[in-house]
């Protein structure tokens, strides 16, 4: 296979582990090998965007990076991706921000990146873009006289066409997206949305599995999931289980069945619905008071984001009512950390939970779902409570599927899970198994380069 550059908004430090390096280093870990280029933003602030890369190489693989300016970052970064972008594609028109200033900042940074990118591409590179901060690159690149193939992946869900179209500049952004060889979403359901929208928007037809041509130029829509090595996961786990904080955590239930909750601390990830669903369980459910405890890490993110500050304040809120109410001197319900934790210290706790809640208002996938299920001891598994709006839920059916706008339902999915008999709980861990296993990291990265790499010379000209 031609060497794989990756470009993505963030670029992993090489060499960490944990919070810094999972997400999308996770999932590509199958993806990048030695001789591979991983290109992006390097997380710092200078006095101005540069486009000379500085190149660290580790483990065979080169890491480029670049600076913003304060400028780019906040117009580029924290408005129009964060405020106008991620909550349109979250289904949440009503908190979408929109300045031609900011988008045209959007499209500058996209521009540095591309002049940043080009130098260091050969001739037969696969380029692989990650995610909504990018939609412009391949354009731009184009224009540069790349006629490399390039592919896009979306992790975040895509809208209808009645959602898009509230857009300022939706069409414009679809035509972008139609710049690259492979435009790659999470679900079935999001690539028929992508499909219905070059019909709505743009008058092309689309039909399932085939490239549509867009002025001259084919792009090829692909659902492709995204997934973890479950069994390299699962051996984590194991171990973790055994290590000081594990059992630090098992000595401090005190034999209390344990629910976690992994997030971001995120509006989508219905954080106070799930606070809420829980505190309904104690009120309505007596015999789970003083036998349960719920843990919800909820790490601070995009903190210079109004919305994510008032979201903070909300949970700090509704955890310490959820404490005071039912909390007594020897048992607190619900521990709430808004710190990342690692990865490994989470596969040993995810090892010996009871229950796992991934209630988000909307995904793209969720990997916290799926962590869960490979984590769990087979012979004693715990049960996944799962929202209809993951696009983890279109594979994970056998999971406690609920709607996560209703905390009634998280409060009887809560109930029900922590009093399922053992057999119901193994024959469910068993088929959810099976399905993370076979929707692995490794056939996530082989389906969508092997799409990119399959297409002809002429396709990326």
């Amino acid at each position: 296979m031609a060497r794989v550059v990756i470009v993505s908004n963030r670029v992993p430090k090489p060499g960490v582990e944990g919070p810094a390096a999972g997400g999308l280093a996770v999932a590509l870990a199958d993806a990048i090998k030695p001789g591979d280029l991983w290109f992006g933003w390097s997380g710092s602030i200078a006095k101005e965007t540069l486009l000379t890369p500085r190149v660290v190489t580790a483990k065979g693989v080169d890491y480029a990076t670049i600076d913003l300016s304060k400028d780019d970052y906040e117009h580029f970064y924290v408005n129009y991706a964060n405020s106008t972008l991620w909550p349109l594609l979250h289904f949440r028109p009503g908190m979408v921000t929109f300045e031609r200033a900011d988008y045209e900042a959007y499209v500058d940074v996209n521009r540095s990146f591309g002049h940043a990118l080009k130098p260091l591409l050969k001739d037969d590179d696969l380029i692989w873009v990650h995610d909504y901060h990018l939609i412009p690159l391949a354009r731009i690149l184009r224009k540069l006289g790349v006629k490399n193939r390039i592919g896009f992946f979306l992790h975040v869900p895509f809208v209808p066409a009645s959602l898009l179209e509230t857009l300022p500049n939706a069409v414009e952004t679809l035509k972008e997206l139609c710049n690259y060889d492979v435009v790659g979403f999470q679900t079935e359901r999001h690539t028929g949305d992508f499909r219905d929208c070059l019909r709505r928007m743009m008058g092309y037809e689309a039909e399932p599995g085939k490239p549509v041509k867009v002025k001259g130029h084919s792009v090829l829509p692909l659902a492709c999931p995204i997934g973890i090595d479950a069994d390299a996961f699962a051996k984590i786990a194991m171990r973790a289980a055994k290590a000081k904080d594990t059992l630090r955590l098992i000595e401090s239930l005190a034999g209390r069945a344990f629910i976690i909750g992994v997030d971001r601390l995120d509006y989508t990830k219905g954080l106070p619905n799930r606070v809420e669903g829980f505190s309904r369980l104690l009120e309505r459910y007596e015999e789970h008071r003083g036998k349960v405890s719920y843990l919800q890490v909820a790490a601070r993110s995009r903190e210079d984001v109004v919305s994510y500050q008032e979201l903070k304040r909300e949970l700090d809120r509704a955890a310490g009512e959820v404490n005071g109410k039912f909390g007594d001197y020897d048992w607190v319900p619900l521990r709430y950390i808004t710190r990342p934790m690692a990865r490994n210290t989470i596969a040993g706790f995810y090892n010996v939970a009871r229950v796992g809640l991934v209630t988000p208002l909307r995904d793209g996938m969720n990997l916290v779902a799926k962590e869960f299920v490979a984590a769990q001891p087979p012979d004693d598994p715990g049960v996944l409570i799962l929202s209809e709006f993951a696009g983890a839920a279109e594979e994970m059916t056998e999971a406690i599927i609920i709607n996560p706008h209703d905390a009634d339902s998280i409060t009887e999915a809560l109930h029900k899970a922590l009093t399922m008999p053992l057999d119901e709980r193994k024959e469910r861990h068993q088929a959810l198994l099976a399905k993370v296993r076979a929707s692995s990291a490794k056939a996530f990265c082989d389906r969508f380069l092997g799409a990119l790499e399959e297409l002809p010379k002429a396709a990326a000209a």
